[in-house]
This record gives C-alpha cells, sequence and structure tokens, in this order.
C-alpha cells in the first residue's frame, strides 16, 4: 500500500512537529512547512492527499493558499498518455511496485502492463523504498 502524503502548514514549530511526528509514526509521508509561499508552491507540484494548516498563524497567507488550492484558471488538459502514464505510477505506487496486483487493478493484462512500463520508462523506478517494481 502506498504512503499518504500530507503537507502540514504552521508558524508554531514545536506544535507543528509534533503533529507531523504523529503523523509519521501512523506511517504518512509528511511535508511541514512555516511558510505559505513554499506550501503553495508545493500544492502546485501536486502530490499530496492532504493539508493541514494552522489557521491561527499570523504567517499564514490565506490567498495564496487559496489561489493554489483552487486556481481561477484551469489547468490545460493532459495528453492522454500524460494520465495514463500518471495513473499506472500511481498503481504501481500503491501496490509497492506488485506488477501482478497493478494489472489486476487496472484492468489490463500483465504483459500489457510490461509493455506500458517500459513505453513510459517507469522499468526502473523505485517503488517501495527501495525494492524495484519487478514482482
Amino acid at each position: 500500500m502506498s504512503l499518504l502524503h500530507v503537507l502540514v502548514v504552521g508558524a508554531d514549530a514545536p506544535r507543528r512537529r509534533m503533529l507531523a511526528d504523529a503523523l509519521r509514526a501512523a506511517g504518512v509521508q509528511v511535508f511541514e512547512t512555516d511558510d505559505s509561499r513554499t506550501a503553495a508552491e508545493s500544492l502546485e507540484a501536486a502530490g499530496f492527499e492532504a493539508l493541514v494548516i494552522d489557521l491561527d498563524s499570523p504567517s499564514v497567507d490565506r490567498p495564496r493558499l487559496s489561489s493554489a488550492l483552487a486556481p481561477d484558471r484551469a489547468a490545460p488538459p493532459d495528453s492522454l498518455d500524460d494520465a495514463e502514464r500518471r495513473h499506472i505510477d500511481r498503481t504501481l505506487r500503491h501496490t509497492g511496485g506488485n506488477r501482478r496486483q497493478a494489472a489486476l487493478i487496472l484492468g489490463i493484462s500483465r504483459s500489457t502492463l510490461l509493455h506500458k512500463i517500459r513505453k513510459y520508462g517507469l522499468d526502473g523506478v523505485r517503488f517501495d523504498g527501495g525494492n524495484r517494481a519487478g514482482s
């Protein structure tokens, strides 16, 4: 199973660290910051499934974070290849690199998945802390 990626934003360092440590102990991958600019840039780059914000923090730039969460203009659509590559990558991460399980989830044969892994250059990607995705 893949790790949940959470962004924790707050100016109170001890409180932020305590929350981040508790989340890490629960198996969550945490990125923490006290800077709204860094948080907004991280959100725009995507990859986080959850966001924890200390709204009482004077350093939190609510308009900037709000803009990063819901931009005024929609992003241009991805190509089908980009969307497929991203979906296969996420599925492989979810299965810890288990190709057989990923193929079942995706509803394709294992040989088709192997072809797509090669096509999108995912064959050398490590998915579970060091083990190659080669099951």
